[in-house]
């Protein structure tokens, strides 16, 4: 036999495709709250993700303590200071974007690389960056599954990794990689913030394929 094996019914099919076209990378949040069985249900999605050889590196760290919660916030700003002053010409106009939103949220959850990845061989032999591979799969998944639910969330990578792990008590031999924002909005973006807000433009899928060799 070919052809899909046990496929999902039209509507499903159509669901999953809606919620992948309608993910936003959130910085504007409605305060509020995350209920318990729906956290539960985002982390539970980002646990289902793929890993190379099943090593699930990735670990979480929900903040609740306001004073960690600022703590963090500071670390991200003055990073945000930094950036801005990188990028030179373009410094004042990207200060003047929201990059972040620790402080309206209802929920901060850091993820981080696990220890111990080095005893991962399977799959990381030549490529060790598949670790941090398959916590981005991890956080996909749970940005999906927030957007199904409703909610919003932002990945914040805009701090120092040393200054956070020292902060949260992360342990040598692990690493932060994401400060994630969720929690209910009034609204989702209709494309991409930084597509709105004019930063950045979005090259189609065209330009970004070829087939049997590079010719990109």
């Amino acid at each position: 036999m070919t052809g899909p094996c046990d496929p999902f019914p039209d509507s499903d099919r159509a669901a999953v495709y809606r919620v992948i076209g309608s993910r936003r990378d959130t910085r504007h949040f409605a305060g509020g709250e995350v209920p318990e069985d729906v956290l539960a249900r985002l982390l539970g999605a980002a646990h289902h993700a793929p890993s190379v050889g099943l090593m699930q590196p990735w670990r979480f760290v929900r903040v609740v303590d306001p004073a960690v919660r600022e703590s963090i916030r500071e670390i991200v700003e003055a990073e945000r200071v930094r950036t801005a002053e990188a990028l030179g010409d373009r410094g004042e106009e990207f200060a003047r974007l929201k990059v972040e939103g620790i402080s309206e949220c209802a929920e901060v959850i850091v993820v981080a690389l696990g220890t111990g990845r080095d005893a991962h061989v399977f799959g990381r032999r030549t490529m060790p960056q598949m670790d941090l591979a398959s916590v981005a799969c991890a956080i996909q998944n749970m940005w999906l599954a927030a957007r199904a639910e409703g909610y919003g969330m932002g990945w914040v990578s805009m701090f120092d990794p040393a200054e956070l792990g020292r902060l949260l008590g992360i342990p040598d031999g692990a690493e932060p990689i994401a400060v994630l924002c969720l929690g209910p909005v009034d609204a989702f973006y209709e494309r991409p913030m930084l597509v709105e807000t004019g930063w950045a433009v979005e090259r189609p899928l065209g330009e970004l394929c070829s087939v049997d060799t590079w010719r990109l």
